[in-house]
């Protein structure tokens, strides 16, 4: 299982550069401004928001490795993209044109990878083990992102946007290369279910899910203008303790969702996510509110399965690609609009009183999980089970 999820890891590491790419246009390469560098860096959510529900989709139909195998090859080809928007530094609108492609390229080829390799894995361990390959997937996508930075770093200071295209080019090719051999999944045999009846079937555990994501995002984006405004160092170290409570959790706890069910998984992860968003709103000391983020980051941990086992589960078994990358975009929706909005509500009431919106975002979250468990939907029978 971990194997197929560590080749979600080229698909996600270069999203850990998203500085080299901005420090490459605005100064050192090309010469554009701010606005243009955050509009390329944005093209790739964009792009992963809007082929997540096809990545989903040629899964069930073509079987998953197909589709793991077709992202890596997008990593690869987003690498030649910005090889040769970096040899054409001298020609800037050239360079800007090939680097939005190959953004785009890479947005693609992540949500194909990386929502390939969860089925994939599925397909190899079997149903039951839903919860475990989507942790597994997590931590390696996360691990994937906090590892891209730093060594994106170190490959840019050595041989510039040049030199890390052809990094980017060389793992997803040895993960191609990793991928072939590895024994297919058949896809399921059966109708698909249109978008439309699928999405009805997984909007509710999509919208608990997008809920809960905004701690996520106000944490990840917001941490250190929050200890800037009180005046606090150590934003860095807190931001360290939510990543290591996030993949520990997941560590520590791998059979969790087999055993006590997803929503009652859920529930539990939501109470300890809003006691440390509002540890956080309230802090008055540096160690309060590094005891916040740790909670928020170990509660926030496993909700993404959690709700995940049960809304796969709400569809026919060759329906189950579509569903997971619907499920998925109730996510990539929230991460994307938290930043603005949290940045208006710090604008008006100031920095703290975003974790508090938060925390009450994840209570609406935790009481709509209620519900679910205590009414599931009619036409999902494994919610019941799964409670």
């Amino acid at each position: 299982m971990s194997p197929l999820s560590c080749l979600t890891s080229p698909a996600t590491s270069p999203s850990g550069c998203r500085s080299l790419y901005y420090r490459a246009m605005s100064h050192d390469v090309m010469g554009f401004s701010a606005f243009w560098a955050g509009l390329v860096i944005s093209l790739q959510y964009f792009a992963t928001l809007l082929s997540r529900p096809h990545a989903g989709r040629y899964a069930d139909l073509l079987g998953p490795k197909k589709i793991v195998v077709f992202g890596l090859c997008g990593c690869f080809l987003s690498g030649l993209g910005y090889l040769t928007a970096g040899l054409t530094a001298s020609l800037p609108v050239i360079s800007l044109l090939l680097l939005c492609l190959g953004r785009v390229i890479l947005g693609i080829g992540q949500s194909f990878a990386g929502t390939g390799s969860t089925l994939w894995g599925v397909g190899v361990v079997g149903s039951l083990h839903i919860g475990r390959v989507i942790s597994w997937n997590g931590i390696v996508t996360y691990g994937a992102m906090a590892m891209g930075a730093p060594l994106g770093v170190v490959f840019y200071h050595w041989g510039g946007l040049q030199a890390l295209a052809l990094i980017i080019m060389g793992v997803a090719l040895v993960a191609i290369l990793l991928a072939i051999p590895r024994p297919t999944v058949k896809a399921s045999k059966g109708k698909p279910l249109p978008f439309r009846a699928v999405l009805g079937r997984v909007w509710l555990y999509g919208m608990a899910l997008a809920l809960a994501s905004a701690g996520f995002g106000v944490i990840a984006t917001f941490i250190t203008l929050f200890y800037d405004a009180k005046g606090w160092d150590g934003a860095a170290f807190a931001l360290t303790l939510f990543s290591c409570a996030f993949v520990g959790t997941r560590l520590l706890f791998p059979n969790g969702i087999n055993r006590i069910g997803g929503l009652n998984v859920a529930m539990i992860c939501f109470s300890v996510e809003i006691i440390g968003l509002l540890l956080v709103g309230v802090a008055t000391m540096p160690w309060m509110a590094k005891i916040g983020v740790l909670l928020a980051g170990a509660g926030f941990s496993l909700v993404f399965p959690a709700l995940g086992v049960v809304a796969v589960k709400a569809v026919p078994q060759q329906n189950q690609g579509a569903a997971l990358a619907t499920y998925t975009v109730f996510m990539d929706l929230s991460l994307g609009v938290t930043g603005p909005l949290a940045g208006l509500v710090m604008s008006w009431a100031g920095v703290p009183v975003i974790y508090l919106a938060a925390a009450g975002l994840v209570a609406i979250a935790l009481l709509l999980t209620w519900r679910l468990k205590k009414r599931p939907p009619e036409h999902v029978p494994e919610a019941v089970s799964s409670s």
